[in-house]
């Protein structure tokens, strides 16, 4: 039996730093390998459902489990936040739905919950990630969302490329993204926040926006590099496309996660080792495909998707309580072995190069019989069209 390595204690969790868009209050334990999200018991029915649904799942990041806020612990504090926004709704005014019920804006974007999801981190790996968060959809609301909401978010979407794409930009940091040491965080990135998608942004420098996303000789990513890059994108979100029009959901407010390597030495040479090592697999199998006669028993050739797995390595699953303030409901998965474990454990020391997740699923579910999501296909395919002008 393989040994199994503890979590940290909450005491020894941090806040996540790398969240291009989204609520506050994203966890993350000290080695950086794990991301933890408030979230509904929506969001966790949906993760779990995912699982009858495999190509599907492999959009999105891995799901590890759920944690629950121990009533002894954090529950003062969720408490308190709940009072406070109570107060700020009322200092608001009063507000009508058809329901007769009240509805204001989250202004500190903290979800007000006692449970969250454990999810592999998918910024974990690069040396300097580049993050966007890619808001889906024409319609942001779910059908149980108060009238003040739907209202809100409709004019949102009617003044922003949400309504003439289907998608907009949430949120972006670009590593060296300005000339200006100003601009720039601690770590060397400049922040779009999201007023960039809402204010900046429209149909016509959209593109251009992606460009500066992706293209930055500052940091070291030529042209050929970042054309490298983008026709790397562009080849998955042909693939989310595929998915999503293969599987029956309705998501509202999800959006695409696109993360790459944004320091361009650090980046070509993960290309190169990633190359490396797809060449080394590839003589393997043509090895293996080989009797000792010398006749060849198949072609040999590796498909892309083993390929790509090997590049992007397999992250270690995990299994144990958190103590303190934090309790583990429920674990998925495998177990990260200790030091001394002998097994063998599958991990590669290829460095990240990019990655395209399907996060946010406060709002979604599985819906047999009602075709897929025709919302979210919309700005899927706006956004193919963007990057296939990226790699001309």
């Amino acid at each position: 039996m393989a040994g199994i390595k503890e979590l940290p204690s909450h005491a020894d969790l941090k806040p996540f730093n790398h969240a291009a868009a989204g609520h506050e209050g994203t966890l993350s334990d000290p080695d950086g390998m794990l991301f933890i999200k408030p979230c509904t018991q929506q969001e966790i029915d949906f993760y779990e459902k995912a699982r009858e649904h495999p190509d599907f799942a492999e959009l999105m990041p891995e799901y590890l489990g759920t944690l629950s806020l121990n009533p002894t612990g954090l529950a003062d504090d969720l408490e308190k936040q709940v009072t406070n926004e109570i107060t700020q709704q009322a200092a608001a005014g009063p507000s009508t739905t058809s329901g007769g019920s009240t509805w204001q804006p989250n202004k500190n974007r903290k979800l007000v919950t006692d449970k969250s999801v454990v999810l592999e981190n998918t910024t974990y790996g690069y040396k300097k990630p580049n993050i966007l968060d890619a808001k889906l959809g024409i319609r942001l609301w779910a059908d149980d969302a108060p009238l003040e909401k739907r209202q809100r978010f409709d004019e949102i979407s009617r003044t922003t490329t949400s309504g003439s794409h289907g998608f907009r930009i949430a949120g972006m940091r670009v590593y060296k993204g300005s000339d200006d040491p100003a601009d720039l965080d601690d770590e060397g990135f400049k922040v779009y926040d999201k007023n960039f998608g809402r204010f900046e942004v429209n149909g016509e420098n959209l593109v251009d926006a992606f460009r500066k996303f992706i293209f930055n000789p500052r940091a070291g990513i030529d042209e050929d590099l970042g054309k490298a890059v983008a026709e790397a994108f562009l080849v998955d979100l042909k693939k989310v496309e595929k998915v999503l029009s293969a599987n029956e959901t309705r998501m509202y407010s999800a959006s695409l996660l696109f993360t790459f390597e944004g320091d361009g030495e650090a980046l070509r040479s993960a290309i190169e080792k990633a190359n490396e090592e797809h060449d080394a697999l590839e003589k393997v199998e043509s090895n293996k495909d080989v009797d000792t006669d010398g006749s060849e028993k198949t072609d040999g050739a590796v498909a892309s998707s083993d390929a790509e797995s090997s590049v992007k390595g397999k992250l270690p699953d995990v299994s144990g309580p958190i103590e303190g303030d934090l309790k583990v409901i429920e674990m998925t998965g495998s177990k990260l072995p200790d030091d001394d474990d002998d097994e063998d454990v599958e991990m590669t020391d290829v460095p990240k190069i990019y990655s395209l997740k399907l996060i946010d699923f406060a709002h979604a579910e599985w819906v047999p019989g009602q075709g897929p999501d025709e919302n979210n296909l919309f700005g899927i395919r706006n956004l193919i069209k963007i990057f296939e002008e990226l790699v001309k």
